[in-house]
């Protein structure tokens, strides 16, 4: 997919990744911003600190890291199974910028993407979010990490959705 250089799942090399092709950038004194995104269950993996320890190391200002901090993991909720909490303080200790945002929110998101680090430092978006947000039977149950849903399931989850459009429409009148 054209702008996806890269998938890597939940074995911690995306940002390994991120920090290479960032590096790569800084070095060819390129204007790219690399951004990368992560589930908050795949930090448990130790290559993700150390590459933020990196990117920060190197002045990695054109790194943006999104992290979907949803709290859910395949086993689990990520306190449970290996806790990183607390998250924002933990990259800022790595010394990153860090801005929380509601995951859920455009306007959140946008602001947070376009925005360019004002420190020189790596940028982490802690997007606190809810796995399933908007489908009732999936939201906030971590059985839909990997779940397949049946043609009934799917098609409450579709009509769910388009119902809560229609009424998001319905409030920008």
């Amino acid at each position: 997919m054209p702008g996806i250089e890269q998938n890597t799942g939940g074995l911690g090399h995306g940002l390994s990744f991120g920090v290479g092709v960032a590096i790569a950038g800084k070095q060819d004194r390129r204007d790219y911003r690399v951004f990368v995104l992560l589930g908050d269950g795949e930090l448990a993996e130790g290559s993700n600190w150390e590459a933020a320890m990196s990117a920060a190391h190197y002045d990695l200002d054109n790194l943006i890291t999104i992290v979907d901090h949803n709290t859910l993991q395949i086993t689990g909720r990520t306190r449970d199974v290996c806790s990183n909490e607390p998250l924002a303080e933990k990259f800022r200790s790595f010394n990153w910028d860090v801005q929380v945002i509601d995951g859920h929110s455009i306007a959140q998101l946008t602001a947070g993407l376009s925005r360019r680090s004002q420190s020189g430092k790596p940028l982490a978006i802690i997007a606190n979010t809810t796995k399933g947000r908007g489908v009732s039977f999936m939201e906030d149950v971590a059985k839909w990490h990997h779940g397949v849903p049946s043609d009934a399931e799917y098609a409450n989850a579709l009509r769910e959705i388009d119902e809560a459009l229609a009424q998001l429409e319905g409030s920008a009148r």
